[in-house]
Parts: structure tokens; C-alpha cells; sequence
């Protein structure tokens, strides 16, 4: 395409600004291959520890970034550099600020060094951890490294937009949304496309019909792996035909396919493609082929041990930058000069910016490392150990580690070598500087798990009136969705058989006929892209609920639960949020596969989330407003044996808030604690009748969260009471027991006032057997609590309690 047209069709700028437009961008691909360039030198001299970028990939993004608009959101992968650098939302400097894990937010605004280089977020939330206004931001959501972890956010992302659109009680919500115009644009490589997410992604952005626009960078290879190793055909395009958009069934993509050498074809690609997904809100596929890696994968090797000189050599020629300066000089936008000038200025730039970040990176470091050595020479003047504190002082200087962790084991060196000569005034210096390190570096590496704001949410204790009727556990929860629903248009529900019938257990019953299916919506059975569809629109503002049919269904949103929204606050140190509610139910029911309690597996997998385990519907809705109050994620698992339990129905729902982390004493005892949580308090109650009878006082406490757990520390004034302690679960041995008698035993030092050995009760290492047996002889029963109370009991007192087996 010549310059004329290209013109002609943007219709705004004249030729000159036309031919200095092209330069600049001709500019900004060098500056972004020079950083890659430098980058990976900077990891194979060691200054740095791992390197990934984009290069090959400069040409493709740069266009890209042309139709990408404030408001829009991105949700990309790790070589997007050059599309970050291009709307503006990356500096050179912040680039290489994040290949040092430079741990200043000011000057690495992605994670504040806690991503490895090539993952990049913009700050949806202010120093405050208020939002935005989004509208005035080009975004980006933050990347995770899992392949294909990007598109299941993506969805969710897009799908906003079609609700912001669609539903007019929105519509006043400007800072996050122009009317739904805004797209979401994904990108991912063509090995990664190979991934599930990727595929479930696809099929549900083609029923949903949200303005999605995923961009494949295919270079042919997945690290070592040829393209035909990948996909069918080794042509995603061809593969992904399926989904082309039916103008009758109003579903699936629009197909685009370009070279990622090609400047003027990508520029009028993305420029048409991305109105289209703005207006219509058709999602769009760009796969851009003939693309190259320069420096192969990362710096973990060399893409010489596996691509054949052919390769090598074409990829040398179709250099998208290479490309594009022969087009330039064809079209006369250009002359040699010029351009080599503009490759030399970049070159010089990118060094610039790569040595300042460097310099940024290391001057506290380098500041307390010199005060620590000369506090070191002074210590070892009058010590008993001075040649091996000066030989620790003279490593820490030649030390070509210019980090935290240096200065800081130096640090413990030098005490623990002191130990002997008393606390002079230096070595109490390096304890006050130990001290303050300690501090310091908790604050970088370690804070910004959660928000906190569930913990301060006030809490309205349940109130009824005198004469509140007894109902079904599931008609508390019907009640509270509907008040939710009708107080808050933010609210939004969807999941497997969620919509039409209200959910399998009637939970949300009638919900879809007041609200509309756009608020109660019914999905496919896809619990990865559910959990996707949730993250996104609730990082642009939303409150969904999604809802997992069966607690051991979660496995299959496990992944990016754990990898995206639990940990999204932290890795970009407080910049983003995604107040994600997850709701289940489980732990008691038939068979194999709807039986299940994972709970260990479940509250290591999600730390950075709270996890909620009612014991029943009231507790549950209590749990819900909290939640719904505060900003942060959340997992409520409703207990499935309870919907047809009788509650008082409460008439205080829309206020009702349950706090988080704090347990409650159900059975007041004196002779042994018991701790446990869910369908397993009613095991309990069953138990203690017997155990009543048979001389034993229990205690029992429903723990209600699992994260937070007791944070403050009540259970163990429990065992200073009783002396002894069963933990209960439906769990797997050494599962969510041994979390709990670890933080009651450990972390509250309860191990203190035991006079007999803790116990835990679980089910069965395998999963439950099929039937009223196979429950029984699976998981725990009120025989087998009273059993494992009574056992405490006579090893305790044999003669009062003695064993009759």
C-alpha cells in the first residue's frame, strides 16, 4: 500500500505528517528491539536475572496500539513490550526497572519488581486503593505467565463492556465505561493457543458476543517446538474457521490473518477490524503469521540448537524492522540517512534509559551496603571473631550482588559473629539496622496479599421478628439475592443452570424473571472462562457472582483462580483489584464426583482470596453482604445438605453482615475443644449427645472462615479451658485439619496448655464411595467423633473412661 492511500484512508493528516508518523514508529520499534537487545545482554552478564521480550514482534504491536483507545483494556501476554511502549504506558526506563525487580512502585508502576520483565499492568487504583477513572487510562490488565492464562480475564474484560452497554442502570457509571464502546484486546502466542484456556475462551467470547479482539503472534515455534507439533494443520486460522461469524445466528468472529512484517497491511487491518468490534461488538481474531524471534524464547537458551539454517536465514530476511525500512526507502517516506540516524539515536537511547534504571535500582542498596561495611570494620575493632568480621566486610564489598538479600545475610554474618562480645552501641546499630531491613523488606516482597477492607466491613448482627417464620435454608438465600439484586445494579450472577431454573438447588429461584437474563445469565459448562468471565468484569467495576455447580467442579477454575485473582493485588503491589465472589456448595452428598472436600487443596491454592464455609443459609448470606461490602475477592462454599434445612428467615438481610475470621462457640464444654466447620458442626452435635452421656463436656467451635482464620485467636482460650483438642473435617488426612492445628497449635501457641495429644478426625484418603454406606464408611460419623473424643478421654483417665474394645 502507498503512502497516498494510506493517507487518504486516515483522512485527518497531511502527506509530510503522514511520512513523520511513519518514522516516528519506525523509531519506536528500534528503541523496543534495542531494549531487548540490551536485555538480554544484561541477564547472560548477570545483571539481571531472566530475560523474555518481544522482539520480532515490534511491527505487529505498533499497529495494534493505533486502535487502542482510552477506556479499552488489554489482556496480553509476555512480548507485548512494544505495544505497552507504544500507547504510552511504558518508558523505556520502567522496562528495564522491572528486568531489575526494581521495587519502587515510581519507577516499576507494573508489580513494583514483583513480575518477572515482560509483565505489564497499568494502576486502576490510586495510593488510596480507590479506582480511577478508567476512561481516562489505556489499561492493561496484569499478566500472569501460566500460557493461555490471559484469555479466560479476557472474556470477562469484554464481556463488561456488553453489560455496560446493555443494561441502562449502568450507564451513570462513566469512569469505567463510555457505553460499553470500549474493546477488549488479547494477545497470545501460537504455541499457547495449543492450551484448553484458550479454546474454552474462544467458544464462550463466540456465544457471548462481547467486543473481544485476540491477536495470535505466530512465529512458528513454541520455544523448540514447531508449529505443526502445536495445531491441527499448523494453521490456527484454518482451525479457528469454525467460529467465523454467522450474520443469521448473530455468533462467533470475525477471521483476519496479515503478515507481521507487513507495516501498511497490519495499519489498515487493525484500524478496520477494531471499529467493527467497537461498534457491532463482533469479536475479532487477528492471527499475524511470518513473524520472528530474533533471540529466540529467553535467555534460558538459543533458538540455534533446534531452527535449521533455512529458518535462521528467512528469519533474517523477514525481520519485521528490516521490512519495514526497505518499505520506508521504497516509498521514499525515508532516505538511508534518516533512518540509520533514527536506528543510531534509538540505540543510544535504549542504553540511556537501560543505565539510569540500573543506577535507580541499586543506589539504596549500594548506600546501605557502604554504611554496613564501615558499622562491620568498627564491630570488629573489639572482637573476639575481628578476622572473620572484616573478611565479611571485605566480600560484601567485592560482591557483585547489589542487592537486598546480600546486604542482608551480610548483616546475619556479622551477628551471629558477634554474638559473644556483648551489644557495643555498633553492634546495636546493626541490630536497629537488621531490625529496620526486616521492616523495609516486608514491605516490598511481603505486603499487599489482601486489602483488608473485608476485615473492616462493620458488622449488623441477624435480626428477626418475633413472630419470623421457619423456612427452608435456600428460601434465606432466594430472599437476600433478590434484596442484593434490587439495592445494587453492579450485582450480576451467571453459572451452569444458574438463570432459568435458579440454580440446581433453587438458590436463586425466580431471579431471572425480575432481574433479566443479562443479570442472572445461564453459561456452558466451562468452569475456567466462568471464572475468567468473573475476574474481568470485576476488574472494571462489577460485582459478579459466579457460581461453580459443585464444590468439586472448582478444580477446574482452580488454576486461574489461584494463578490470576489471588494473587492480582499482590503482584501489582495494590494497583489492581478484581472483588470476585465464587459461590458453591459441598461437602456432603452421593458418589464419587459430588462428594467431595477438597479444603486443603483449595486454601493453599488461594491464598490472596477469602474463604468462606457456612454452616448454613443465614450464615452464608451474611457472608455475601460482607463480602459485597468490601473489595476484595471471596469463595463461599454452601453446605449442600442444607437447603431443605429449616432457618428462621431473618428480616434483616440487606444489612446483615457476618465478620470474617472470627469463630463461634456453638456448645459450651470443659473437657475437650473440638473444632471443625460446615456440614461437620451437625456430625458434631450428633456426637455430643453420646459423649454427654457418657461423662464427656465438649466444647464445639465452628471456625466459619477458613482465610481468615481466627484472627483473634480465640480458639485457643478454648484449649486453656479444656486441655484438649480434636480438629474435624471431611477432608483428606493431612488436609485442612493440619491447617488448622497448625494456626491454632503454632501461630497461637495453643500447644501451650495441652495435657494430651492433638487429634485430627478426617475422611478417608480416597473419595467418597457411591451411597448411604459409602458415605458412612468414607467420611467422618458421629461414631467415629465419639470415638476419637473418647480415645483423648481414656488415655486421659482410663479408669473413668475405660476402653470398651
Amino acid at each position: 500500500m502507498n503512502p497516498e492511500v494510506m493517507v487518504e484512508e486516515q483522512n485527518a493528516i497531511s502527506l509530510d505528517e503522514f511520512k513523520k508518523q511513519v518514522l516516528e514508529d519506525y523509531r519506536l520499534c528500534n528503541v523496543s528491539r534495542q531494549a531487548s537487545l540490551l536485555g538480554r545482554k544484561e541477564v547472560l552478564t548477570g545483571k539481571a536475572k531472566f530475560g523474555i521480550f518481544g522482539d520480532g514482534k515490534e511491527v505487529a504491536q505498533l499497529a495494534m496500539a493505533k486502535a487502542f483507545q482510552k477506556g479499552d483494556f488489554r489482556s496480553g501476554y509476555y512480548r507485548d513490550q512494544t505495544f505497552m511502549f507504544a500507547i504510552g504506558e511504558l518508558t523505556v526506563r520502567q522496562f528495564f526497572a522491572q528486568l531489575y525487580a526494581d521495587t519502587s512502585i515510581e519507577r516499576e508502576p507494573a508489580s513494583g519488581g514483583r513480575q518477572m520483565n515482560g509483565h505489564y499492568a497499568t494502576r486502576s487504583l490510586d495510593e488510596n486503593g480507590e479506582w480511577k477513572n478508567l476512561m481516562e487510562i489505556k489499561n492493561s490488565s496484569a499478566d500472569i505467565s501460566p500460557t493461555a492464562g490471559q484469555m479466560p480475564r479476557l472474556l470477562g474484560l469484554a464481556y463488561a463492556s456488553k453489560l455496560y452497554r446493555n443494561n441502562a442502570d449502568l450507564h451513570h457509571m462513566t469512569g469505567f465505561s463510555n457505553f460499553g464502546n470500549e474493546v477488549a484486546f488479547g494477545t497470545i502466542g501460537n504455541a499457547s493457543s495449543a492450551e484448553g484456556p484458550f479454546w474454552e475462551c474462544i467458544n464462550a467470547g463466540g456465544v457471548l458476543m462481547g467486543p473481544m479482539a485476540v491477536s495470535i503472534w505466530d512465529d512458528g515455534y513454541g520455544i523448540s517446538v514447531p508449529g505443526k507439533y502445536q495445531i491441527t494443520k499448523d494453521n490456527l486460522s484454518e482451525v479457528l474457521s469454525g467460529f467465523a461469524y454467522d450474520d443469521e445466528k448473530k455468533q462467533g468472529y470475525d477471521i483476519y490473518t496479515a503478515r507481521g512484517w507487513n507495516y501498511p497491511e497490519l495499519v489498515k487491518l487493525y484500524e478496520t477490524g477494531i471499529e467493527r468490534v467497537r461498534q457491532n461488538h463482533i469479536p475479532a481474531i487477528f492471527h499475524i503469521q511470518e513473524m520472528t524471534q530474533p533471540q529466540g524464547h529467553s535467555t534460558s537458551g538459543s533458538h540455534e540448537r533446534y531452527k535449521s539454517k533455512e529458518r535462521l536465514a528467512w528469519e533474517e530476511a523477514y525481520d519485521c524492522i528490516k521490512k519495514m525500512r526497505e518499505w520506508i526507502l521504497e516509498q521514499e517516506i525515508g532516505t538511508a540517512e534518516e533512518l540509520d540516524a533514527i536506528e543510531a539515536e534509538a540505540k543510544a537511547f535504549a542504553r540511556q534509559e537501560q543505565k539510569a534504571a540500573s543506577d535507580d535500582a541499586t543506589a539504596v542498596v549500594k548506600q546501605e551496603r557502604t554504611e554496613l561495611i564501615s558499622l562491620f570494620n568498627t564491630i570488629a575493632e573489639n572482637s573476639s571473631q575481628k578476622d572473620d568480621i572484616l573478611k565479611t566486610a571485605e566480600n560484601l564489598k567485592s560482591s557483585l550482588d547489589v542487592d537486598n538479600r546480600t546486604n542482608v545475610e551480610a548483616c546475619f554474618e556479622v551477628l551471629f559473629r558477634s554474638r559473644k562480645d556483648g551489644n557495643s552501641e555498633p553492634r546495636t546499630q546493626l541490630l536497629n539496622w537488621k531490625n529496620k531491613a526486616a521492616g523495609e523488606n516486608a514491605e516490598r516482597y511481603n505486603s499487599d496479599l489482601y486489602s483488608g477492607t473485608a476485615l473492616k466491613v462493620n458488622e449488623v448482627p441477624v435480626a428477626y421478628a418475633e413472630d419470623a417464620p421457619m423456612v427452608d435454608g435456600r428460601e434465606v438465600l432466594v430472599k437476600f439475592f433478590e434484596t442484593a439484586f434490587t439495592n445494587d445494579p453492579r450485582i450480576f450472577a451467571f453459572g451452569e443452570d444458574v438463570g432459568k431454573i435458579g440454580d440446581v438447588n433453587q438458590g436463586m429461584a425466580g431471579m431471572q424473571d425480575k432481574f433479566g437474563e443479562l443479570r442472572i445469565t445461564d453459561t456452558g459448562i466451562r468452569e475456567n472462562t466462568i471464572m475468567g468471565q468473573g475476574i474481568g468484569a470485576a476488574m472494571r467495576g462489577l460485582r459478579p457472582i459466579a457460581e461453580i455447580q459443585y464444590l468439586d467442579y472448582l478444580l477446574y477454575g482452580l488454576q486461574i483462580l489461584s494463578d490470576d485473582v489471588a494473587t492480582l493485588y499482590y503482584r501489582t503491589k495494590g494497583g489492581q483489584k478484581a472483588p470476585l465472589i465464587v459461590r458453591t456448595r459441598g461437602h456432603r452428598l452421593e458418589g464419587v464426583w459430588h462428594s467431595g472436600s477438597p479444603m486443603g487443596m483449595i486454601i493453599h491454592s488461594l491464598r490472596g482470596m477469602y474463604v468462606c464455609v457456612p454452616r448454613n443459609m443465614t450464615k452464608a448470606a451474611g457472608f455475601y453482604n460482607t463480602l459485597l461490602k468490601s473489595d476484595e475477592p471471596g469463595l463461599v462454599i454452601e453446605r449442600l445438605n442444607a437447603y431443605r434445612m429449616k432457618e428462621k428467615m431473618p428480616n434483616n438481610l440487606t444489612d446483615y453482615t457476618l465478620p470474617l475470621g472470627v469463630p463461634e462457640i456453638l456448645v459450651e464444654g470443659t473437657d475437650v475443644t473440638v473444632v471443625t466447620y460446615g456440614a461437620c458442626t451437625d456430625i458434631a452435635k450428633a456426637a455430643i449427645n453420646k459423649l454427654t452421656e457418657a461423662g464427656i463436656s465438649i466444647e464445639l467451635i465452628d471456625v466459619q472462615t477458613l482465610l481468615p482464620f481466627d484472627i483473634n485467636c480465640s480458639i485457643v482460650e478454648s484449649l486453656k479451658k479444656t486441655n484438649r483438642v480434636l480438629f474435624f473435617d471431611e477432608d483428606v488426612p493431612g488436609g485442612c485439619t493440619s491447617y488448622i492445628m497448625q494456626q491454632v497449635l503454632e501461630v497461637q501457641g495453643g500447644y501451650y496448655y495441652l495435657d494430651s495429644q492433638p487429634k485430627t478426625l478426617t475422611a478417608k484418603a480416597h473419595r467418597p464411595a457411591y451411597g448411604s454406606d459409602g458415605d458412612y464408611f468414607s467420611k467422618p460419623n458421629p461414631d467415629d467423633v465419639f470415638m476419637a473424643v473418647y480415645e483423648i478421654m481414656n488415655e486421659a483417665n482410663p479408669e473413668k473412661f475405660p476402653s470398651f474394645y
